[in-house]
């Protein structure tokens, strides 16, 4: 049985639709529908920079009276004095499509108000292209009706400049927008910019436009050069590309180049090489790939300097991410390159492709150990404002010293952290062997060893004399059967006083873009873990007889989930 084709609603009744969501949508109410995952601050530049001023779309009537009389029929009132305007736009993006002489498609322009929201007014931008019954044009009107190419949302801009013009433009792309053409219209002197909206836009419109008075077409110039197919296929092109990224940084951080290099001054390419061990030609053309990525600045004639970006990677810079450039560069590039078997299987590329999970094989070689060690202390800046936690404070300041401990602490970064904000709290860090030695070390060089005691062993070790139980980016490692398990852990030997903060990234509900959605791919690949919804996480709290009470942001995407026992 053959499916049926969808049928393709009449003019009236796309009309109708048009008259009603204008009637019930205002600036502040779409912007967030349009471009989820926009920020308070962006909202803000954007409503008052411009205003949600109509919904628009192309019809084909068979003659102006028919038109008319539908138009009414929505309550969309046309003013009999104003002449319909010419559209060059539409009638130019049409003939397009279609192959068709522009001149051939008199497309016009009635815009009939209607109220919206409050005491605003609004209006339907009609775009008509009469078609007589029988017409050459019948199967494009029937075309554009099943496709609705030309419908769209438009936002007025009030006082364009093209300062406002890119900076609006650039929000708008930021956000998942796709540039897709625009004009100038010499018979309303209006420029247009039109985008597709993001994939994951809920405004039920696919394309959006941006309507600036006046001509603005040196602006309009750039963003016609960002249309189109070639733009598109250049992005992918890139992301196609991302490898070798990878690999360029992970090698100019193992080359250890960026100790070498100045942020001032430029140095030859065969000066560095020469420092570094390397082929002079090869560094050279290395350092010019990496300039195109702002990592450094110069060229070959004239050399090379560091730039901010570049010294994030040197060894010795505060919250260094040298060594994330080579475990990322390392054994998690070549699990990655098993992607497909996990994809394909379930199971986890590192364990296939190393023939054991990654904290074992870690484990068994102490230089990596170290490596991923110092990779989860280049994230610490996750952490900064966990030292003001109102569950901390309070903690250090109760009349008994309390007792922050770090389950799975690793080397022992952020329980240094909490302990140095809080001279009068103490400390214990559960880990396995070879990392409580790094975690002794750690706790000694910033003077809160005294403050510190330490527990060899596993999850099920969880001391029981704490006040504050933290979770640091542990439970994405494992599916929620084990969470379950390390949670129940954790309930079991809490006091039941005693608070538990979790530190994870949350996956974004809303399709924002966040961190956390490619560390889930990396979970998947390489641990066999994921990363999760606030939701999610307290499921599993649940079933462990915890109550997730809250969470709260931390940079890099992070959040500090802050749970307790469940009340009996």
């Amino acid at each position: 049985m053959k499916p049926q084709t969808p049928k393709i609603p009449s003019d009236a009744a796309r009309l109708r639709a048009a008259a009603d969501f204008v009637r019930n949508h205002d600036t502040a109410a779409l912007l967030p529908l349009l471009l989820p995952g926009l920020d308070a601050l962006e909202a803000r530049a954007l409503e008052d920079r411009c205003h949600f001023s109509h919904a628009a779309l192309l019809v084909f009537p068979p003659d102006p009276e028919t038109l008319h009389t539908e138009l009414a029929a929505c309550g969309l009132a046309v003013d009999p004095a104003a002449a319909p305007v010419p559209s060059v736009v539409v009638r130019d993006r049409l003939a397009a499509r279609h192959r068709r002489d522009p001149a051939g498609l008199d497309v016009r322009i009635l815009r009939p108000s209607v109220p919206g929201p409050g005491a605003g007014h609004r209006t339907v931008e009609v775009f008509a292209l009469t078609v007589p019954p029988g017409s050459a044009l019948t199967e494009t009107a029937e075309h554009e009706r099943a496709h609705e190419h030309e419908a769209h949302l438009a936002f007025e801009v009030a006082h364009p400049d093209p300062l406002v013009l890119r900076g609006m433009c650039g929000i708008l792309t930021r956000h998942g927008a796709v540039p897709d053409g625009g004009g100038y219209n010499p018979h309303e002197d209006g420029t247009v910019f039109y985008f597709t909206a993001p994939d994951h836009a809920k405004a039920g419109y696919r394309r959006v436009e941006l309507s600036a008075p006046g001509d603005h077409r040196e602006v309009l110039a750039a963003h016609l050069a960002a249309s189109g197919d070639a733009p598109i296929a250049e992005t992918l092109l890139r992301l196609l590309t991302g490898a070798w990224t990878t690999q360029a940084l992970s090698v100019f951080a193992a080359l250890r180049l960026p100790d070498a290099m100045s942020t001032d001054t430029a140095t030859a390419a065969g000066a560095l090489a020469r420092r570094a061990g390397a082929d002079p030609e090869s560094l050279s053309r290395l350092l010019r790939y990496l300039a195109t990525l702002n990592v450094v600045a110069g060229d070959p004639e004239t050399g090379f300097r560091l730039t901010r970006l570049g010294a994030l990677l040197r060894a010795d810079a505060p919250g260094s991410l040298r060594p994330l450039a080579l475990l990322y560069g390392g054994p998690f590039y070549q699990s990655f390159a098993a992607l497909d078997h996990t994809v394909r299987t379930g199971e986890t590329a590192f364990d296939h492709l190393f023939g054991t999970d990654h904290f074992d094989h870690f484990a068994r070689r102490p230089e990596l150990a170290e490596l991923f060690d110092r990779s989860m202390a280049a994230s610490t800046r996750m952490f900064d404002p966990l030292t003001g936690h109102p569950v901390i404070t309070a903690a250090s300041t109760v009349p008994t010293p309390g007792r922050v401990v770090d389950i799975a602490g690793g080397n022992g970064e952020l329980l240094a952290r909490l302990l140095i904000a809080h001279p009068r709290l103490h400390g214990t860090l559960l880990e396995r062997p070879h990392a409580v030695e790094a975690a002794r070390r750690t706790l000694a060089a910033t003077g809160c060893g005294d403050r510190c005691t330490y527990v060899m062993g596993d999850f099920a070790d969880v001391p029981t004399d704490g006040d504050v139980y933290v979770l640091s980016r542990v439970l994405h490692d494992w599916d929620d059967d084990r969470c379950v398990e390390i949670l129940r852990h954790c309930a079991r030997a809490m006091p039941a006083h005693a608070e538990l903060l979790i530190i994870e990234r949350l996956l974004p509900t809303d399709g924002s873009p966040s961190l956390a959605v490619a560390w889930d791919l990396h979970m998947m690949c390489n641990v066999g873990g994921r990363e999760r919804t606030a939701a999610h996480y307290a499921r599993l709290l649940t079933a462990a007889d915890l109550t997730l009470l809250s969470h709260a942001p931390l940079p890099l995407d992070g959040q500090v989930l802050h749970a307790h026992k469940a009340k009996g």
